[in-house]
């Protein structure tokens, strides 16, 4: 047997017992388990600003939807064609001019 696997094997041996001991100390989470997506589901509440608005005749406040999809292909379009800049030591400085 070689001396690394031997090495190996002897804290193998030391460190499982101690692991299953350790193992022993830990308490389950009863009261956590009880909880379970709550958390989740205030989330995702907190991110609804209107549950009810389906229900009402009025239309919501916000924009039309003209405008939002001017607003969306604005986004889109900024995406597929972002500005450029020079480089990272060049931003903040002038052309050259000094304005004279």
């Amino acid at each position: 047997m070689k001396l690394e696997t031997f090495a190996f094997t002897r804290r193998a041996a030391l460190i499982v017992p101690v692991c299953i001991a350790l193992g022993g100390c830990m308490s389950s989470t009863p009261i956590w388990d009880a909880h379970i997506g709550q958390a989740l589901k205030a989330v995702t509440q907190a991110q609804i600003i209107d549950p009810h608005a389906g229900e009402r005749e009025h239309a919501p406040d916000g924009m039309d939807g003209k405008s939002a999809a001017s607003a969306m292909a604005t986004y889109d379009k900024s995406f597929s064609h972002p500005v450029t800049t020079q480089g990272a030591y060049v931003i903040g400085v002038g052309n050259g001019n000094s304005g004279r």
